[in-house]
């Protein structure tokens, strides 16, 4: 998956929000709705990929995850933002208003 992740996020056309996630971490959980929720406001605007790192162990190391939830929004094949933790909904729209636009 870690290479098709990187295929995804070098040639998409529209920017791509990944989190990388796992079934055992709370705050991934507190996050999830937020995520679904950018997924839906911005269709069309961007990509969200949600990567479990159990699953997916060499995605997350190959974008040197550390801490879940990890957020990272590419745009044009570059990263453009990170964090780690859960954020309120607003901090991450606010994130992802700065490369998108309203």
């Amino acid at each position: 998956m870690s290479k098709s992740l990187n295929d995804l996020i070098q040639s998409s056309a529209v920017p791509v929000f990944v989190d990388f996630w796992a079934d055992w971490c709370g705050p991934c959980k507190m996050v999830a709705p937020s995520v679904k929720k950018l997924a839906l406001e911005f269709s069309g605007r961007m990509v969200v990929v949600k990567v479990n790192v159990d699953r997916q162990p060499a995605a997350a190391a190959q974008f040197q995850v550390q801490g879940i939830p990890a957020l990272m929004l590419f745009d044009k094949g570059k990263l453009v933002w990170r964090t780690a933790g859960a954020l309120s909904y607003q901090q991450i729209r606010a994130e992802v208003v700065k490369v998108l636009g309203g």
